[in-house]
């Protein structure tokens, strides 16, 4: 069979000039010159322009031929003209001179999506259409980017002593967690596999089974509405879990994994380990997030005693205070000589986009403190303020009052806004932190009654004695995030491996220990013939692929994502299925009304 070339598009150099050549590929862009014909021809590796003349037998061929047809042309390298070099092609010195083409696949009608010039495209037609959206420049580099990325964490993970190992695809549907994607059972009438959320319980017996180190570029599946960060229905993780350890080793064994891959792979600047470490508390306080993004200097901070004082007259703060409320001050500094319609467009952001009551400001300048907020506030109560807050003359600050979560989480985002707004947020950089000690537990005020803060299979702080001895409201987890750029990578956490442990745990939140038995009874029983102290996490593959490529969508680093609906447009699913397949299976579809 006759090679369909000799080098790549993106292969050939000076040093080829005079040889012939062939090579393949996709018709990206024509031009006519005067009558000679330009081709740029592109394949995965790059471009080569291709020149034919009027007298060549094939130049009406070859011009005829519509963008994004693929030939294979055979041809002689000659140096282009001078003053016609292109520096932005690898190829840029040479051209081919047609000899022959053969073409190998022709396009007969015009192209849904444009591939040259990468304009913007309705998101529906680019997913229906993801073979050709993937052709382009930009999308095309990104997914060959994840590629080298998952390449490089398989590469780290296995220098540093870790075993990659597959986990089961069809497995039990978890009681805990989001929603189960399940698959009914053909050999067992009206039961049904789960594709795993995350293969938590797996990983941890594979310690069980005394595999000190596992991981795993794992396939996750979750029934969850889409969000930029977040596909709907699969997404992967580098799956991790470690023998022996403590939270210290986890983190010693991860930090230069992830420090090492931002660093390959981008030419910002990434935080080498060891990462700053933040409480929970503090983050919420500091920061109003437990994802906090580091490249933001301000800090948060609580002035709620502030406008308690007998001798400051803020009746609207003041209300909110008896109540159990709080106020956060976010500093703004250098903004005191800021027009009134900068305060005035954070005020209606707060208002509109936050359902908030509004942010109050106070701005210093000249000595003297101006703003809605200023003449109730007597001048040792604002030396007081402008301290907690960290703000001077030229500077403002900006208030948030609400319940504690709710305070927290205006101010959080306020922050991030008047970072962005006073231009102070770090450019091309990459900082990482953990957020650590989550509380074990937290209030359900629904309910009325203790409930787990986030995983219940956490080693809590103080083991047993604390268990028996605190108010659960006060007993911390091993449990931390990885957080990159206010992007959370991971939860993850040092487990509880002791099955005593474990259901004290689930009775202080209300379960019994037959509950406890009938939905975790296979590894709690595992947990009972002999399993180490263990911990780990699982950094989000699909979210460092979009931080490194410095991409706001997790769809422009995934080959062929799901719309926001969860609807893979171009292979038309999910679908129907006929009755003999739903008899196969023993099932009856009962669609509601409308559907």
């Amino acid at each position: 069979m006759t090679s369909y070339r000799t080098h790549s598009c993106g292969e050939l150099r000076a040093s080829e000039i005079g040889k012939t050549v062939k090579i393949a590929g996709w018709i990206h862009r024509k031009r006519d010159h005067g009558g000679v014909a330009f081709i740029d021809l592109r394949d995965h590796y790059g471009i080569t322009q291709v020149v034919c003349g009027p007298t060549n037998e094939y130049y009406e061929p070859l011009t005829r031929l519509r963008a994004e047809s693929v030939v294979a042309i055979t041809g002689e390298v000659i140096a282009r003209e001078a003053g016609t070099f292109n520096a932005d092609l690898a190829s840029g010195e040479i051209e081919l001179r047609v000899i022959s083409i053969e073409v190998l696949s022709e396009v007969t009608q015009d192209l849904p999506v444009p591939v040259f010039g990468e304009l913007e495209y309705p998101e529906d037609i680019r997913l229906r259409y993801r073979f050709l959206d993937l052709r382009r420049e930009t999308l095309h580099k990104n997914i060959i980017l994840r590629s080298n990325i998952i390449s490089s964490l398989r590469r780290r993970m296995n220098e540093a002593g870790f075993f990659e190992f597959q986990t089961p695809i069809l497995t039990a549907s978890s009681p805990e967690g989001a929603r189960d994607f399940l698959v009914p059972s053909r050999l067992h009438p009206g039961q049904f596999y789960a594709l795993p959320q995350a293969p938590q319980q797996f990983k941890q017996l594979i310690m069980v089974a005394g595999f000190d180190r596992y991981f795993q570029i794992a396939p996750c599946f979750r029934d969850e509405d889409a969000r930029a960060d977040r596909s709907p229905g699969e997404f992967y993780q580098l799956d991790i879990e470690m023998s022996f350890v403590s939270q210290d080793d986890v983190f010693a064994a991860i930090e230069p994994v992830l420090s090492g891959v931002f660093s390959e792979f981008s030419n910002w600047q990434a935080d080498a380990a060891p990462f700053t470490r933040i409480k929970y508390r503090d983050a919420m306080l500091k920061y109003g997030s437990d994802k906090p993004d580091m490249r933001n200097p301000l800090i948060i901070s609580d002035v709620t005693a502030i406008f308690a004082r007998e001798d400051v007259t803020f009746n609207a703060f003041k209300g909110v205070i008896a109540k159990g409320g709080v106020v956060r001050a976010i500093p703004a500094p250098k903004s005191a000589d800021k027009p009134r319609s900068f305060f005035d467009k954070l005020n209606d952001w707060a208002r509109k986009e936050m359902q908030a009551a509004g942010l109050g400001y106070i701005t210093f300048a000249d000595g003297e403190a101006k703003g809605p907020i200023a003449k109730f506030i007597p001048d040792e109560a604002m030396a007081r303020l402008k301290s907690l807050a960290g703000v001077g003359d030229g500077d403002s600050v900006f208030f948030a009052c609400d319940t504690e979560a709710g305070a927290a989480k205006l101010a959080g985002q306020a922050r991030n806004k008047i970072g962005e707004e006073l231009d102070i947020v770090e450019k091309d950089v990459y900082r990482f932190c953990w957020v650590v000690d989550f509380p074990m537990f937290e209030w359900n005020e629904d309910e009325k009654k203790v409930d787990f803060s986030h995983n219940p299979f956490s080693m809590p702080q103080g083991g047993m004695e604390a268990l028996l001895t605190k108010d659960p409201l006060t007993i911390d987890a091993y449990q931390y995030d990885i957080v990159c750029n206010g992007v959370e990578l991971s939860s993850g956490a040092i487990r509880n491996h002791r099955p005593e442990i474990m259901l004290k745990a689930f009775e202080i939140a209300g379960y019994g220990a037959e509950v406890v038995e009938e939905k975790f009874g296979g590894m709690l029983n595992a947990f009972r013939f002999g399993a180490p102290p263990h911990g780990g996490l699982a950094p989000g593959v699909d979210r460092m692929v979009m931080l490194i490529a410095n991409t706001p969508n997790i769809r422009e680093v995934t080959m062929f994502p799901m719309n926001q609906q969860a609807q893979d447009l171009m292979m038309q699913a999910p679908s129907s299925v006929n009755i003999k397949q739903l008899r196969e299976l023993s099932l009856r579809l009962a669609v509601p009304e409308g559907k």
